[in-house]
């Protein structure tokens, strides 16, 4: 890097906080915005189920969906949740959604996804080394539960992609898997054990940890509301809280609310608020060894620092709307089927807004409507998992450097043009 650039990163979640570290690394003067505090629950950052999920590359839409929609919308203990008075704003993001669900688009999307995703683990290690964040991650397997080998094999065609794309799994039967958790009760006869992934013990300190090594090697953090980016040939500026200020380069990483500041610069962005929901068991009698997905409820279970976390289910409201009291029962429930002699003091609830697009791919690289704004947002349900990998793309491209990634699927404008 031969010029050291001032640049402004909007948005302290873990994709924002992971390119601005990137950034800096490279000799540039990073200014990262939040109005939120990095780590703490008001962001999205802080409530995920904590995976380092490299092979998370099968999207929500897949063939076969819209006929299961009816039944798991009117399911109380689905995984789906829809406020009805939103629909008619959810349907121009449903329908697009829906299309790309095909088998052969998946298989493409899936293929996109594992570039940002399959080398997630080393990307985290990378970032975190020599800073406090690195103690936060873990490795290990991560398995999905199911009552029956038969319960697997209806999951086959989205094994069969990961497959494809390098995953391997260890397939264990009841014994030998309560050789690993003998709590778990007799639901749980077969399980499907994807090798080589990670978790995070403590998402929200994870994202802190990440903070004090940017700012220790002279990042600068300010907290503050954006209003606006107004773009220039030379750069552009950033008013916060009312003080308008000039950058070279502009990153918006803002999640979900990325959607008013894309539109304002003229890009037609359709990102929903695919809101999800978390339950801590605080001081449990014991935890699971390695994080568990339920696959029958569709939720994600996590020994945590806190205690288990599980996080998961999804539910369409918009992103103002506040949560929807008794939607985390649904985890208890499954809770106490899974483990029936389970005991804990006490619980934490938590809604948070994952940023979803209709083709469940990010967009990552620059604006083509405002030269020197570069997008950095999107990631649905694997924003933990690829924020690194996304940060070191990003400060890749603005320091002239190509990427051994194709970024044609995570084109900024793609929906400019559809």
């Amino acid at each position: 890097m031969s010029v050291a650039l001032k640049i402004a990163v909007v948005g302290a979640g873990i994709v924002g906080v992971s390119t601005a570290e990137w950034l800096r690394r490279d000799g540039h003067a990073v200014t990262l915005l939040d109005r939120i505090d990095p780590g703490t629950p008001d962001q999205t950052s802080y409530g995920n189920a904590g995976l380092l999920a490299r092979t998370a590359v099968v999207p929500v839409s897949v063939p076969g969906l819209l006929k299961h929609v009816p039944s798991m919308l009117f399911d109380p203990d689905g995984p789906l949740f829809l406020r009805w008075s939103y629909l008619p704003r959810l349907v121009p993001w449903l329908m697009p959604f829906l299309r790309n669900g095909r088998e052969g688009r998946v298989r493409e999307i899936a293929a996109a996804l594992d570039t940002i995703l399959g080398d997630s683990v080393d990307q985290h290690r990378a970032l975190a080394q020599g800073t406090t964040a690195a103690g936060f991650i873990e490795t290990g397997p991560y398995a999905y539960l199911y009552k029956d080998r038969a319960g697997f094999e209806k999951d086959a065609w989205g094994f069969s992609i990961r497959r494809d794309l390098g995953a391997e799994w260890e397939e264990w039967n009841r014994a030998e898997i309560l050789e690993r958790d003998p709590h778990l009760s007799d639901s749980v006869g077969f399980a499907a054990a994807l090798k080589d992934h990670g978790w995070i013990r403590d998402p929200g300190g994870y994202v802190g940890a990440l903070l004090d090594a940017f700012r220790a090697g002279g990042g600068v953090f300010r907290k503050g509301e954006v209003t606006a980016i107004d773009p220039a040939d030379a750069g552009g500026m950033v008013t916060v809280e009312g003080e308008a200020l000039a950058f070279d380069r502009i990153v918006i990483a803002s999640g979900v609310w990325s959607r008013r500041m894309a539109e304002r610069l003229g890009h037609k962005v359709p990102l929903e608020a695919e809101r999800g929901y978390h339950l801590v068991l605080e001081n449990p009698s014991f935890k699971p060894p390695i994080p568990y997905m339920i696959a029958d409820g569709k939720f994600a279970m996590t020994p945590m620092d806190a205690g288990i976390r599980c996080a998961g289910l999804v539910e369409f409201a918009g992103v103002d709307a506040p949560p929807t009291p008794g939607r985390v029962k649904l985890f208890e429930r499954r809770l106490r089927t899974l483990y029936p002699t389970l005991e804990w003091s006490g619980e934490q609830t938590w809604m948070g807004r994952r940023p979803s697009t209709p083709d469940s791919l990010p967009l990552i690289g620059e604006s083509t409507r405002a030269r020197h704004v570069w997008f950095a947002f999107g990631a649905q349900h694997v924003g933990l998992t690829s924020g690194p990998k996304t940060g070191r793309l990003i400060a890749d491209m603005i320091g002239g450097r190509t990427p051994n990634t194709d970024m044609t699927p995570f084109a900024t404008d793609r929906f400019d043009r559809a």
